[in-house]
């Protein structure tokens, strides 16, 4: 991370636990790609919790979760996932419900902080989306918590020293707070320039448009852009957009 703060400051919440965060991220990049001043656009992630309530371990599938929460048949479920790994499919991710663990992602965003104060925040957000829904990961243990961080390039005894005494839990809760502030009730929402909203996965052509909005007026007050699916997928509270 540079001293020089950036030109334009690109700000996503975000949930690991979020299907659509995974495969909106791909799509922002590849809006990005080929932005002509991509080299002074800042990402910043910001923690963002669908359920909060969830215990560290579930016993059950993410299929007997996402049944049992929405109150919705678990082949209603298993088809939505279908929907979606195709979706995550079409964006390179390969997506394994089967292999999920369900866990409280609380400590995933503390190591994300961690990760985001030694400029690794985009290192580990990439590494934790692909162990929880390509990989079967644990998010919510320690000892896996401290292997992924370690190879997104965080120091071992490091990221187990701070998931221990809990020092970036005032940081998620901000980051939360904040949400809850300007108004977001799903994820991804990505801000550009605190002054452009562009909430769910939307395709990479809308995720541009905004780039090239918000570049070209460079001034601060958030709209959200009309432009788009009106119900483009996002997670939110109560599950995820079928």
């Amino acid at each position: 991370m540079g001293a020089v703060a950036p030109d334009m400051q690109i700000d996503i919440w975000s949930d690991i636990a979020c299907p659509w965060c995974y495969i909106g991220k791909r799509r922002l990049e590849t809006a990005l790609a080929d932005f002509p001043h991509r080299a002074e656009v800042g990402v910043t992630w910001h923690s963002y919790q669908l359920d909060p309530t969830l215990p560290e371990h579930y016993d059950g599938t993410e299929v007997e979760y996402l049944a049992s929460r929405k109150g919705m048949p678990a082949e209603q479920v298993q088809q939505m996932f279908a929907h979606v790994a195709a979706q995550a499919a079409g964006e390179g991710l390969a997506y394994d419900f089967d292999s999920l663990v369900v866990a409280n992602s609380a400590r995933a965003h503390e190591l994300l902080h961690l990760a985001r104060d030694r400029g690794l925040g985009d290192e580990l957000k990439e590494v934790l989306l692909s162990a929880h829904f390509e990989q079967g990961a644990d998010i919510g243990d320690v000892d896996t918590l401290v292997r992924l961080g370690a190879s997104a390039g965080l120091d071992a005894g490091e990221a187990r020293s701070a998931l221990a005494d809990g020092r970036y839990r005032g940081a998620v809760a901000s980051d939360i707070d904040m949400a809850r502030q300007i108004g977001v009730t799903g994820v991804p929402f990505v801000v550009v320039d605190m002054k452009y909203a562009v909430s769910g996965a939307q395709p990479p052509e809308v995720f541009r448009e905004v780039l090239d909005k918000a570049w070209a007026e460079q001034a601060p007050a958030i709209q959200v852009v009309e432009r788009g699916s009106a119900d483009a997928e996002s997670c939110g509270p109560d599950g995820c957009a079928i």
